[in-house]
């Protein structure tokens, strides 16, 4: 309902389309001109996933459930360029931290990469993520740090390490619900969310860090959830933002690459990747976006 439009990007024309068939065409605001500006939320996406364009869509679908109208601008690195995104599309609706940061967000959004097993400081925009970090850290901005960006958050904030799994953490888990926080209000247990992973985060060290709680977790995929109020920070070691099919697309897309990865868990019906799988995930991909905008971005308060 509350998603400022974008104009021309491919995302927004998609999700038009997909909310007018379910009757959701509100969640696009058509006239902005009707919307106090000074009500809109800005948040920046640092998308540092190779696909950029299904990152975009799956972004924007969820953060337009929030209560309160929303804009959104994307972040590139300077020190890498993309190679799996066409230019054009970078040039007209990407722009870099140096140059995207006096329009201040009300909230940053920093994605997952495939760089997980490369030690931090070898990534060649490692010191680049870590200025933008210190950056919305010192100007009081809640950052919802995504898989491998949660772990280079829990790193470079905590010097907390990740682990490399003997397998590829790869499909759909059950989670439960931990320590109660503004992130999980209104959340019920047992929820699925999806991870793609090939390392992990030791609860243990996570439990060692005074600032952050553990708010759900899961038997099978580990540590889930991570926040720490008092520097308005979420971590997610999981997808929830993922599409129905882009578990798909990633197993077929490696098998197609010649590579060894098994099944994703719990995803195709009947482990059988002929058929159609269905995203059990999403109303718990919902409520964690709603919260975290009107929660966190937006500061609104539990009433009653």
């Amino acid at each position: 309902m509350p998603l400022f439009p974008i104009r021309n990007l491919p995302a927004i024309d998609e999700l038009r389309e997909e909310w007018k068939k379910d009757h959701l065409e509100d969640r696009i605001i058509e006239n902005p001109s009707r919307i106090d500006f000074q009500n809109v939320k800005h948040i920046s996406i640092l998308n540092l996933m190779p696909v950029k364009e299904r990152t975009e869509r799956q972004l924007l679908r969820r953060l337009a459930m929030s209560e309160c109208p929303v804009r959104v601008s994307f972040w590139m690195t300077e020190t890498y360029r993309p190679t799996h995104t066409d230019p054009e599309h970078l040039k007209q609706f990407y722009t870099t931290f140096s140059g995207g940061k006096e329009d201040r967000p009300d909230g940053l959004i920093i994605t997952g990469a495939p760089v997980e097993f490369m030690q931090f400081e070898d990534v060649t925009y490692f010191d680049e993520l870590c200025r933008i970090m210190d950056w919305a850290r010192e100007e009081g901005i809640p950052v919802l740090f995504i898989c491998w960006g949660a772990q280079a958050g829990l790193y470079h904030h905590y010097g907390i390490q990740k682990f490399v799994l003997p397998a590829k953490q790869f499909g759909i888990f059950e989670h439960q619900l931990a320590e109660e926080t503004r992130l999980t209000e209104g959340m019920h247990s047992p929820f699925y969310a999806p991870h793609s992973r090939h390392t992990f985060t030791r609860e243990d060290d996570v439990a060692k860090v005074p600032d952050l709680r553990i708010a759900a977790r899961s038997e099978k995929a580990g540590v889930y959830l991570m926040v720490d109020e008092k520097h308005q920070e979420v971590y997610v070691t999981g997808h929830s933002e993922y599409e129905a099919d882009t578990l798909s697309f990633e197993y077929f897309r490696d098998i197609n690459k010649g590579l060894k990865i098994d099944v994703p868990e719990h995803y195709f019906p009947e482990d059988d990747p002929a058929r159609t799988p269905v995203s059990i995930w999403r109303a718990h991909s919902e409520e964690l976006f709603r919260n975290w905008v009107d929660r966190y971005v937006c500061r609104e308060e539990k009433q009653g």
